[in-house]
Formats: C-alpha cells, sequence, structure tokens
C-alpha cells in the first residue's frame, strides 16, 4: 500500500487547537472536528503539489447520505468488518461503528487526515483503525464484508481507477455501497440507486446548505466483467 501526504508534526494538536468540534448538519448523533474560516489549514502542511487538498476538514454529501443511511439502515452494517475508502474525516467509518459494526478500517491518503480520524473516534466513543494509504491499484482488501466509499467521483481519472477497485472488491464477494450528491463523474449507468436522503454539503456554496444525494449499490452487468 502506498503512503502519500506530509503529516505536520503536531497535527492532532492543530486540530485539537483550530478546528472545533460541532454535530454534522442532518446528522447530530455524530461530532466532528470542522474546519472553518478562521481555521488556517495552511499552517497544518505546505501545500506543495504533491500534498493532498485538506478534503478531510469538511463534511461531504456523499460522506453524510452513507453515514444517514447506516444509521438508519444498521442491519446492513451490525456484526460486519467494514471498510471505509477516502474516509476523511471518518465520518462513514463513524457511523458503521456506530451502527455496530464488527470492526472499522478507515483508509485514506491524507496522514492529516488519520489524525483527525482519531479524534473524532475517540469524540463519538468507536474503535477505528486508521491506515494512510492509497489501496486502489491493490488487491480486494482482505478480512472485509463491506466497503463503503462517499465522495470520490469528483475527477474523471480517478473515477475510472476507483470502479475498477470496488469490480474487484465485489467479484472478491465484498458488497460496495457508494454516496455521491451526482457529481459529473459519477458513473451512474454502472450503479442501482437503493436511497435518497437530504444531507448539508461543504460543496454546495453555502455552509450547511442541502442537497439530494444518493446511496448506490454497483449494478451487475456482463459487459463489465474483466
Amino acid at each position: 500500500m502506498k503512503r502519500s501526504g506530509i503529516s505536520h508534526p503536531d497535527a492532532a494538536a492543530f486540530i485539537q487547537a483550530n478546528l472545533p468540534i460541532s454535530p454534522v448538519p442532518a446528522i447530530p448523533e455524530i461530532l466532528l472536528h470542522t474546519a472553518g474560516p478562521a481555521s488556517g489549514l495552511w499552517r497544518l502542511a505546505g501545500r506543495g503539489e504533491a500534498d493532498p487538498p485538506p478534503y478531510w476538514a469538511y463534511p461531504w454529501a456523499g460522506g453524510a447520505v452513507l453515514a444517514r443511511h447506516l444509521l438508519g439502515q444498521p442491519e446492513m452494517v451490525a456484526g460486519r468488518r467494514v471498510l471505509d475508502l477516502g474516509s476523511g474525516s471518518g465520518l462513514v467509518a463513524i457511523a458503521a461503528g456506530k451502527a455496530g459494526a464488527a470492526a472499522v478500517t478507515a483508509v485514506d491518503v491524507d496522514v492529516n487526515a488519520i489524525a483527525a480520524i482519531g479524534l473524532n473516534a475517540a469524540i463519538n466513543d468507536v474503535n477505528i483503525f486508521a491506515v494512510a494509504a492509497d489501496i486502489i491499484e491493490a488487491p480486494p482488501p482482505e478480512k472485509t464484508d463491506l466497503l463503503v466509499v462517499g465522495d470520490l467521483f469528483y475527477d474523471s481519472a480517478l473515477a475510472v481507477r476507483v470502479m475498477a477497485f470496488l469490480r474487484r472488491c465485489e467479484t472478491a464477494g465484498i458488497e460496495v455501497l457508494i454516496g455521491d450528491p451526482e457529481r459529473a463523474h459519477l458513473p451512474q449507468a454502472q450503479l442501482k440507486r437503493i436511497a435518497t436522503h437530504a444531507v448539508a454539503d461543504f460543496g454546495a456554496g453555502a455552509p450547511g446548505k442541502a442537497v439530494r444525494a444518493g446511496v448506490f449499490s454497483l449494478a451487475y452487468n456482463t459487459e463489465w466483467r474483466d
């Protein structure tokens, strides 16, 4: 697994000092350290070309819709081993833990996200194993029953890589759930919508603005088989 990102040596301390704890809009059961206008995220790590943007510092609609869905349908995760791909703040991983998952792993390429996930998990009294890695070119993860992925279809090249990984996971017997507010590169023709929820999206242009986001599973088509 390839690690990525450059962590500030005091990332956890910075997050605690500069990103206040607040409930997630439309998901008051979950509290997160969330960035505001005066958080000064640029001070946490160098903003070089190789540094991932600090997506982890905000709640996005894809993660929010998955979290809302899992909390409302706990039977989907109860007793299962869950992996949250591109976990960011850990929102979906936390929801899975609260819903009764047997084990939860959170994966993100940004090591500062891993620091945030640890803090957010503690706030919400759940246990999450967090890993800084890029796993989408790797074999399907072992000891995983359900893979959840929110907000990873914002870039065309990334979307292709993610879908190829999700198909490999499906072939390996891992159930896949996707959360997304139907961004441009979401391959909807390859997906089956199973739920829609109104959630807030940081990317909607106004803090707390509600959008209709969907929860999707992979649709089966013989043309997509390897």
